[in-house]
């Protein structure tokens, strides 16, 4: 039988990693052709950025591109978007949370870490309102389920603004999802996309 060697793909496809610990940065500056970060209030984000950029000089290569998860709630309106938003969170008894926290709390992500603290102060408080962490910035998916904890929560101008500050940042790439799937596609297909322009960076609606 013979042997048939291995061809590699042209062009290769490039390798996305996300990681915040101490552990992970350093691997993501020397070999990621895209940084993935949860999304988190700009200053946090500029910060985790500016990490990898120079753990990537150190190594002596470019800074890998950068990209942000988030979930998105966007409307017609901020009232019908916050409305929507609360819904999500309508019926969900709070030892339901607690269960779902403590699970959590076990996790030894660090990224996780970092999205369980954005709605502490809910934990602590419990006013919805204070899982608004940054404007249109809204933790309260991260009650419910690990990873990515946090959407977009606004009107299409609103979230087309918060992309943009995102994109002012360095961020590149915008890997979003929705509660219905479907449906918030559309709303960001029709709504938000046409207010972006160009240099808003890639926008991608996923599950």
């Amino acid at each position: 039988m013979s042997h048939c060697p291995w061809t590699p793909p042209d062009p290769l496809p490039g390798v996305y990693f996300g990681g915040s610990s101490t552990e992970a940065a350093p691997v993501a500056a020397r070999h990621a052709d895209v940084y993935l970060t949860w999304g988190e209030p700009p200053a946090d984000v500029a910060a985790k950025l500016e990490r990898i950029r120079a753990l990537a000089t150190d190594a002596g290569r470019s800074a890998p591109g950068f990209g942000i998860r988030f979930h998105v709630v966007a409307r017609d309106t901020s009232q019908q978007a916050w409305a929507a938003a609360e819904r999500l969170l309508t019926g969900i008894a709070p030892a339901h949370v607690a269960r779902v926290q403590a699970t959590l709390a076990g996790s030894q992500s660090t990224g996780q870490a970092r999205q369980s603290g954005l709605n502490a102060a809910y934990r602590d408080s419990g006013h919805t309102s204070d899982l608004e962490v940054w404007p249109n910035v809204w933790a309260g998916v991260g009650l419910l389920r690990g990873g990515a904890g946090t959407a977009l929560v606004g009107s299409h101008r609103e979230v087309a603004d918060r992309i943009k500050e995102y994109a002012a940042l360095g961020i590149e790439e915008f890997i979003l999802s929705g509660f219905p799937h479907l449906e918030e596609a559309y709303e960001v297909g029709e709504g938000v996309l046409p207010l972006l322009g160009a240099g808003a960076g890639r926008v991608a609606v996923g599950r």
